[in-house]
């Protein structure tokens, strides 16, 4: 770590005159790329994991929304979902509000952090 700025600090020039702008805007796109690449992508890829989850999506899964209501799904529509949620009680739900599925005998625990 030492040695970085040990470059950082000699490849900068010694007098103060234009490389001023230089020497500031390298650190400012390291910081960027090490953010982009830690932060920014990670999220871009659950994101589309979880597009791939909701597309994949069938009638007769168990699923948990956004808001924490737990149901089976029991008609996939194109912007929508049916949902059971009790015998006979049925309403519908954004596709987008899918957090999550339940395998079979899951027991729905909800993460309080998330």
């Amino acid at each position: 770590m030492q040695a970085s700025f040990l470059i950082l600090a000699q490849a900068a020039p010694a007098g103060g005159g234009g490389g001023g702008l230089l020497g500031m805007l390298v650190p400012m796109l390291l910081i960027f790329a090490l953010f982009y690449f830690m932060m920014i992508r990670p999220q871009q890829r659950k994101e589309k994991e979880r597009q791939k989850m909701i597309a994949e999506l069938r009638a007769g899964q168990r699923v948990i929304f956004a808001g924490g209501l737990i149901g089976t799904i029991y008609e996939a529509r194109p912007q929508t979902f049916l949902i059971e949620v009790a015998s006979g009680t049925r309403i519908e739900v954004a596709r987008g509000a899918v957090s999550r599925t339940l395998k079979e005998g899951e027991a729905p625990v909800v993460d309080p952090r998330a």
